[in-house]
């Protein structure tokens, strides 16, 4: 069945992916992130290297094999914090966020293994106008990274700076390739 915009001919109604506008977050709310993300061997090797951390326990099998209390390769922390961060994005800040201000209370109760799947989910833990830059606040989001299992393996709380609604009919700001408005 066609729908009555497409039979009249008007092109239908576009509706671009992006995060949440400053006004749309609600302290006390929390995000469940999906899809998961499932680490491989060549994730962690990638990564590792690109950064230039020669630690053993995440290039070395042999020696990590040797290693307790694991006894196995360990994914890269960062690797974790970054995946956690970046699972979150889609839902909450693509194309809203002005910038990070800081990471604080970051953590990793447990470690990550090759094979894992990352989970995360997000508490708008705060949120206030920012005095300094109008048409802009700062949202505090405490960000948590569950396994397959459920386990809590990295947690972090994140400030960031958010972009307010434009005015109606206002420019949005920059727009990536081939976006309408």
């Amino acid at each position: 069945m066609e729908s009555d915009q497409h039979a009249t001919g008007a092109p239908p109604r576009r509706i671009v992916q992006r995060g949440l506008w400053f006004e749309e977050f609600e302290v006390g709310v929390v995000y469940d992130h999906r899809p998961g993300r499932t680490v491989t061997e060549a994730d962690n090797v990638l990564f590792t290297t690109l950064t230039m951390n020669t630690q053993p326990l995440h290039l070395d099998a042999a020696e990590s094999e040797s290693q307790p209390p694991f006894h196995a390769r360990l994914v890269n922390s960062m690797f974790t914090l970054s995946t956690l961060v970046g699972l979150s994005v889609a839902q909450l800040t693509q194309g809203t966020i002005v910038a990070n201000l800081g990471f604080s209370a970051i953590a990793f109760p447990k470690p990550v293994f090759h094979g894992d799947t990352l989970y995360a989910e997000t508490l708008v833990a705060d949120k206030r106008a920012s005095s300094s830059r109008p048409g802009e606040g700062i949202v505090t989001l405490a960000h948590t990274a569950r396994n397959q299992h459920g386990d809590v393996v990295a947690t972090a709380t994140r400030q960031t700076l958010v972009r307010l609604r434009p005015a109606e009919g206002a420019d949005p700001g920059p727009r990536s390739p081939g976006r309408r408005s």
